[in-house]
């Protein structure tokens, strides 16, 4: 049986295949680029952080061991149900559209992990930004992670398999009209799946005419996870900060 999906974000993240598949994720890594993160920011001691797209919550749960007062939002109702077993006093877990901002304000809003670009209606990135910047304090700083996509298309790997849990994941990938697109189809429980994932193409100039747009100003650019200097060509990451 095939599962297409329209918003493939709202679908593809709720399905157990979807963390399968990518389990393997450098957790020492993310960690460490949250230490980076928070001590290049001085943000207060036991500030508030808003994790948003927070997916299952493992960086709001680390940002929180930390000290921080977190908060992890994220689109997919499964995911937060998971997240929310973590809950504490100055640990908590909503259900929200990034899109809308969230009832309160924050000394940082993290959004990580190429967690952006996903909507088909494209004026829903302009209202993230924004949302983003009704959710800061006066001294707050917003800090998007996005993939630097000039690298991400110079190296693309047009297709290959990759076998987790005994599931062989077929991934292709391609650029059109503007996207980063991987086709994912596998058999697993005795279907059929296939899913595609579709990110916007941005550059740092996309970014920067968003944040004209948003009134927002953008205070440095960060090319990797130990905050180095970032460049077109050959970064992996576009980390992005501004207030």
């Amino acid at each position: 049986m095939t599962k297409p999906t329209k918003q493939w974000y709202a679908s593809w993240f709720d399905t157990p295949y979807y963390h399968i598949l990518y389990k393997d994720r450098d957790y020492t890594e993310a960690q460490n680029f949250m230490d980076n993160l928070t001590n290049y920011l001085n943000l207060p001691e036991h500030g508030k952080i808003l994790d948003l797209a927070c997916g299952k919550g493992r960086h709001s749960v680390y940002l929180n061991s930390l000290g921080y007062n977190v908060t992890g939002a994220d689109l997919s109702e499964q995911s937060i149900a998971h997240a929310q077993q973590f809950e504490n006093e100055t640990l908590r877990f909503k259900v929200h559209d990034m899109s809308t901002p969230f009832p309160d304000t924050f000394d940082a809003v993290f959004n990580l992990f190429t967690s952006f670009g996903y909507f088909e209606n494209e004026a829903c990135n302009l209202k993230t930004i924004a949302s983003i910047k009704q959710e800061l304090n006066t001294f707050g700083f917003g800090v998007i992670d996005f993939m630097n996509t000039n690298y991400i298309i110079k190296n693309l790997i047009p297709e290959d398999v990759k076998t987790v849990e005994g599931i062989d994941f077929h991934q292709k990938r391609s650029v059109k009209e503007g996207y980063i697109i991987k086709d994912i189809s596998f058999e697993a429980d005795g279907e059929h799946f296939e899913f595609q994932e579709r990110v916007k193409a941005f550059t740092l100039q996309d970014f920067e005419i968003l944040f004209e747009k948003a009134g927002v100003h953008l205070l440095d650019v960060f090319g990797d996870y130990k905050l180095h200097k970032y460049h077109t060509d050959t970064s992996e990451r576009m980390i992005m900060i501004f207030k």
